[in-house]
């Protein structure tokens, strides 16, 4: 696995992470004929927080994102882009493992995930199960664990 680290996003990583969204997701969505490449891009940036992102260094270079959110009685784990030539290498869920060990402990994570997508492995790796799901989400959560188990 490839050396990993997180940092802040600022402002300025915007458009890089609406980029990486757009290559991550355009398989899934072309196949659920969902594909538009100015709304892919533009949902990302509409709805960016620097203020909850990370930045994913891998091997010295900016290859990822990951937003985690508190709402209500949930942490929504949001914006979770890989570069492809890391995906399948352990970072992933070394990634995610940082997050579900480490924040808000004893409440559920909660997230969702594209239809067909092979991220959904990854999810239910680590504790998630399916809540609902629609043609083009599944809506997984990963009940609350509670800090003494």
């Amino acid at each position: 696995m490839p050396d990993w680290s997180l940092r802040a996003a600022s402002a300025d990583d915007a458009h890089w992470i609406a980029e990486l969204r757009a290559v991550v997701l355009h398989a899934d969505l072309e196949r659920l004929g969902r594909f538009d490449p100015v709304r892919v891009r533009q949902r990302f940036l509409s709805a960016f927080d620097a203020e909850v992102t990370q930045v994913v260094v891998a091997d010295d270079r900016d290859a990822g994102s990951i937003a985690v959110r508190r709402a209500g009685d949930a942490v929504w784990i949001e914006h979770f882009y890989l570069s492809p030539e890391l995906q399948g290498r352990g970072v992933g869920s070394a990634v995610l493992r940082s997050f579900l060990t480490s924040t808000a402990a004893g409440v559920p994570f909660r997230l969702n995930v594209l239809q067909g997508s092979r991220a959904r492995a990854l999810y239910e790796r680590n504790g998630f199960i399916v809540e609902s799901e629609d043609p083009v989400d599944v809506f997984m959560v990963r009940p609350r664990v509670s800090p003494h188990a």
